[in-house]
This record gives C-alpha cells, sequence and structure tokens, in this order.
C-alpha cells in the first residue's frame, strides 16, 4: 500500500475508547504505516500514576492533588521508537518505564490520578503541542472531544468488558507475571465507570466519531477498516 498517496495533506488522527480494546495497537500499526508520529496518551497519564507512586504522593489509592500538581514541573514525558523491539517506548525523564507502566499497580491507580483536572491540564497541554503540525495518531479518552476537537478522524473504540479482560489476561500472562482473570474483569469494569462518570473530560464518544467495535475482529480487520477511513479522508483532502 503507498501511504504517501494517502497523506498528501496530513491529518489528525484521534482514537478514543474503553480501557483495554485496543486503542493503542491500532494507533501505534496506523501510525507505521502511514509515516506519522505517535503519541500514547494513556500512557503519559500511566507516566505520572508511576511517578507519584515512587514519590508516595498516591496513599490507598487516593492521590495528594496539590503535591502532585506541584511536582509536574519535574516530569517528562517523551516516545521513542525502539528498532530492535519494532515498539513505540515510554519514557519518564529519559528513563525507559514502558514495562513498569503496564504493571497492575499503575492499572489500579491511574483513572484516579487521570481525574485530576491539573494533571489533565498538563497533559492536554503537551499533546496539543505534539500535535501542532499534524501528522500524528494519538489514543485515549478524551482526544476527539477535548484535546483535538478538530482532528479530521475521530473513532470510537469498544468490546465488551470480558473480551477486554481476556486480552489483558493474555497479555499479561504472556509477559510471566501471575494474574487473576476476576481481579482484571472487576478493574476493567470500575475504570468504565470512573471513566464515564468523572467531572473533567469524562469519557465520551465524539458526536463526529466513527465507531470500531472490535469484539469479533481481528488485528488485520481492524486496520484495514482504519486505513479505509482515513484514504477516505485524505483522498477527499487533495480533490
Amino acid at each position: 500500500m503507498q501511504t504517501k498517496k494517502m497523506t498528501t495533506k496530513k491529518i489528525i488522527i484521534a482514537i478514543d475508547g474503553h480501557s483495554s480494546c485496543g486503542k493503542s495497537t491500532v494507533a501505534k500499526e496506523l501510525a507505521k504505516m502511514l509515516g506519522y508520529i505517535y503519541i500514547d496518551s494513556g500512557a503519559m497519564y500511566r507516566v505520572v500514576t508511576l511517578f507519584a507512586i515512587r514519590n508516595r504522593l498516591i496513599i490507598n489509592k487516593i492521590p495528594d492533588e496539590k503535591k502532585l500538581i506541584e511536582a509536574l514541573k519535574q516530569v517528562k514525558i517523551t516516545f521513542l521508537w525502539d528498532e530492535k523491539t519494532g515498539k513505540n517506548t515510554t519514557y519518564l525523564n529519559g528513563e525507559n518505564v514502558e514495562e513498569e507502566i503496564r504493571q497492575i499497580t499503575v492499572s489500579e491507580n491511574v483513572s484516579p490520578v487521570s481525574t485530576i483536572a491539573g494533571v489533565r491540564a498538563e497533559m492536554v497541554k503537551q499533546q496539543r503541542e505534539n500535535g501542532k503540525n499534524k501528522g500524528i495518531v494519538m489514543d485515549g479518552r478524551d482526544i476527539g472531544t477535548v484535546v483535538f476537537p478538530d482532528a479530521e478522524l475521530k473513532i470510537f473504540m469498544t468490546a465488551s468488558p470480558e473480551i477486554r479482560a481476556k486480552r489483558r489476561f493474555d497479555e499479561l500472562q504472556g509477559k510471566g507475571q501471575q494474574v487473576d482473570f476476576d481481579e482484571i474483569l472487576k478493574n476493567v469494569i470500575e475504570r468504565d465507570r470512573i471513566d464515564s462518570t468523572r467531572e473533567t473530560s469524562p469519557l465520551l464518544k465524539a458526536d463526529d466519531a466513527v465507531v470500531l467495535d472490535n469484539s469479533n475482529l481481528t488485528r488485520k480487520d481492524q486496520l484495514d477498516w482504519a486505513i479505509k477511513k482515513v484514504k477516505a479522508i485524505t483522498e477527499k483532502n487533495d480533490c
């Protein structure tokens, strides 16, 4: 597939949706195929959560909002493409934390951190700066509604909680972690509740977003679907 013909005019692609529904997988592969920059907004909140845990700014899953917001000036989040692994890698102040931010401890604390208005404001600021020249793919929960409401393509991804929990379970087991499926399912359902009901930037489908329910789709099916959407937009813009 000749991606240059599809991307004469670069666009912003916003991918939102529920946790563990494969947003980052589709976003990464789409960015790679198009030659776009991939920005993992979810990883950014995980990095802040990891930073808070390390600095004892979270106790019993309750973050110290004031201290955390004040400490954000010490947090620099960057993304680099790892040629050896063929993966996007997340860094906290120059340290590779890609694996650590995916641990269950971070997963259990990321939603409370992500609801803090001051944290979200700083992350949105960084995200918009990264997207000022377009040619990016960004996934999260409020990309199409808050961060880039004028994005040319908005995708809202979803799948059943059971399927999302099974995917997460298989992923963690594949990394050698001892995990419990029921615990993961409970975490998925609880994150859905928190993300959808929080006051600041709740998880919502943008009015002009297209829905991708991938409960029964392969990774190739999803990527093919997304590429068709991109092609339709870029070809229209080139006319």
